[in-house]
């Protein structure tokens, strides 16, 4: 199984692991950054969500061969402070989310993730889930197909998209990647498409929809913030835009006196800041990593530590 982690010594290191600290893998995916959590720890913990059981079928026997404290948990992360709670846990030194799509999942065709192979128009992270991509394409309306695209895929001619797909599936239901392709490809034109790829937006504005991707990142990232111990450390790679401004805003509105209480000579605790930004700046790939591996490209990794 070919998994490339990406970021992976600079976010492991930013959560600044204790031998016996309780860490949270939000991703979990193919296990590359549980591993080498796993590692550092001896008589800590580490707790793994994910809810592709195909990717937590392989990191179980991956993990096992590092070790036994850990506990994988079937579940979207957005459930990430009820499931530890559940579990006794109540605070935590360390957090980890990696928000992009694995390399398995993209490559396996079969998934239809990607607009290279064809494959039925599905992008299920959680393949027990109801909603693919394939209802969205057939059964949204044609206004709600271009706020989508226009919102989560940042496409400027989503409404001309939209109205094809619209007036495609009229007369034949459109099933598979190919097929949403060659829709794009004709309501756009062949100049415009070879130049902008517009495909790129429409699959992620798709996969961000099925997955309720944004909606979720945005409810957890305050859960996972009063989850951290004091001193405890949050890594956090974003591979677009759009997860980047949710990730940047929340860390702000944390780290940041509120306006509120701005110049009083004594603050009250609840409008202290609950964060530092561990770096001003997000982290980017090296390029030692961009060459062996052109995912990354997009990649950024923001740390915080709870103060």
């Amino acid at each position: 199984m070919k998994h490339y982690s990406v970021l992976l010594s600079e976010s492991i290191d930013g959560l600044n692991i204790k031998k016996d600290g309780i860490y949270v893998d939000c991703t979990l995916g193919y296990g590359g950054h549980s591993s080498e959590i796993l590692k550092r720890l001896t008589n800590g913990h580490l707790y793994a969500f994910d809810q592709d059981m195909e990717a937590i079928e392989y990191s179980k026997q991956r993990l096992s061969e590092i070790g036994d404290n850990f506990t994988i948990i079937y579940s979207n992360f957005v459930y990430l402070k009820e499931k530890l709670n559940e579990l006794g846990i109540e605070k935590v030194d360390g957090i980890l989310f990696d928000l992009g799509l694995s390399s398995p999942q993209i490559d396996d065709a079969s998934r239809g993730f990607t607009f290279m192979n064809d494959a039925r128009l599905d992008m299920r992270m959680d393949q027990n889930s109801e909603l693919t991509a394939e209802t969205i394409v057939n059964q949204y309306s044609l206004d709600e197909l271009t706020n989508i695209f226009y919102l989560y895929g940042e496409e400027k001619l989503s409404k001309v998209i939209a109205k094809k797909i619209c007036e495609v599936r009229s007369s034949k239901r459109i099933e598979t990647t190919r097929e949403l392709v060659s829709v794009i490809e004709s309501a756009v034109g062949a100049k415009y498409f070879n130049k902008f790829h517009p495909e790129r937006q429409i699959f992620q504005a798709i996969r961000i929809e099925v997955n309720g991707e944004l909606t979720v990142l945005k409810k957890v990232l305050p859960d996972a913030i009063d989850l951290l111990e004091i001193n405890g450390r949050m890594s956090v790679i974003t591979f677009h835009s759009l997860e980047d401004r949710i990730v940047k805003q929340i860390f702000k509105k944390e780290s940041e006196i509120d306006e509120l209480v701005k110049g009083l000579p004594s603050i009250p605790e609840e409008y202290k800041p609950k964060i530092r930004l561990v770096n001003k700046k997000p982290i980017l790939p090296s390029e030692r990593e961009l060459q062996e591996n052109s995912r990354s490209r997009s990649a950024k990794l923001r740390v915080i530590e709870r103060v």
